[in-house]
């Protein structure tokens, strides 16, 4: 239990302090690779997001700059964190990917059903003879895979193999105005290097809590898809610093990190959907006031969020149709004016950015109906 006497962290404190580690209270002037690795990666569901996450966190952010680093193989897509896909440097898809296998461990037992008989380290030995010979759609991994074991179930042998090795997602998917199916390959194939060790657990939580902290246990180990995490905290407090939300809860941080005032302006932001800043933390609601819960997604389907004064205000969403891109904002409650024009000229700064569109257009409306 934390002490009484420890500092107590009002919510807008934890924002504020979240938001200066994001990148999102002031666009930093950081090269793109750093960037990356300074949020210990970005989260890449979907192909677009990551770049949309970058310009809102970056100066002069150029869509271009991340899809030549996933060309010259810099940066990759690969499972990791939650296993979900993250863009992450080269370094940290060698090392947080072993980290976080027991994750994978935990996603394969849900199709152990479908498996039964198969030698998983056959199947792992095979499946990396298959992407290393060249890189592999999950289709043509349960083709090949199957007839070694055809009273099993194909989807669970291929995705058995997704989860026994470290697979990336090889270009031309996920680069800045293309498209390609997913293929994959190891990531020591791809990346032309010998698989590292894994990154420690004290390294993992020292670097989270440099890009989301103040956090609490449970927040660590919603951002990493890992458990029992405690003992790691514990062996690193006495180098931490710790505090209380307003709810009592413990948390921890690095001595050092800013945690800006909490009168500190924050400008609009638009994040996309998926984005870590929502996804960080077991209690969300140092972003998503508690009336807005569940707001920013339905169901499976998740949708951009505005921040205005930090906190989620609006979804927004961007469609491309004859010629023109579309911007279209859904406010979740009032918008005073001053708020509706910064969030107004944001979009447009988005769109001059991010949609070769040769005409652009933003709305307020309603694209969502939540049904109450």
């Amino acid at each position: 239990m934390a002490a009484t006497n420890t500092p107590v962290l009002s919510t807008r404190a934890l924002n504020r302090a979240t938001l200066q580690r994001q990148l999102l209270l002031r666009r930093a002037a950081v090269p793109v690779k750093d960037a990356v690795g300074r949020l210990v990666g970005l989260q890449a569901q979907n192909t677009r997001p990551p770049y949309f996450q970058l310009f809102s966190r970056l100066e002069g952010f150029d869509p271009a700059a991340l899809s030549a680093l996933m060309e010259s193989r810099e940066v990759v897509r690969i499972v990791t964190l939650r296993s979900t896909i993250h863009t992450h440097t080269a370094e940290d898809a060698l090392t947080l990917r072993p980290l976080v296998q027991p994750a994978r461990d935990r996603e394969l037992n849900m199709f152990r059903s479908g498996l039964t008989g198969v030698d998983l380290d056959r199947l792992a030995s095979l499946a990396r003879g298959l992407v290393e010979e060249r890189p592999r759609t999950m289709k043509e991994l349960r083709e090949e895979l199957l007839p070694h074991w055809p009273d099993a179930d194909p989807r669970a042998l291929a995705v058995a193999a997704r989860c026994r090795l470290p697979l990336v997602q090889v270009t031309p998917r996920g680069l800045w105005g293309r498209s390609g199916q997913v293929a994959l390959t190891t990531a020591e194939n791809w990346l032309d290097s010998p698989a590292r060790p894994a990154a420690t657990p004290d390294a993992a939580v020292l670097r989270y809590l440099g890009a989301f902290g103040p956090a609490s246990v449970k927040d660590m180990q919603t951002w990493a898809g890992l458990t029992r995490m405690r003992e790691v905290f514990d062996r690193l407090r006495p180098g931490l610093v710790t505090f209380r939300d307003e709810n009592g809860v413990e948390l921890f941080d690095l001595p050092d990190a800013p945690r800006p005032d909490p009168g500190t302006p924050a400008p609009v932001r638009f994040l996309p959907e998926f984005d870590n800043l929502l996804l960080g933390h077991a209690d969300r609601t140092r972003v998503i006031p508690p009336a807005y819960k569940g707001r920013n997604g339905v169901g499976n389907q998740s949708y951009g969020t505005v921040l205005a004064d930090g906190f989620l205000a609006a979804l927004w969403r961007l469609d491309e149709t004859g010629g023109t891109a579309v911007v279209t904002v859904q406010a979740l409650g009032e918008l005073g004016r001053a708020t509706r024009e910064e969030i107004t000229q944001e979009a447009v700064d988005l769109l001059t950015v991010m949609s070769p569109a040769p005409a652009y257009d933003v709305r307020f409306g309603t694209f969502v109906d939540f049904g109450d």
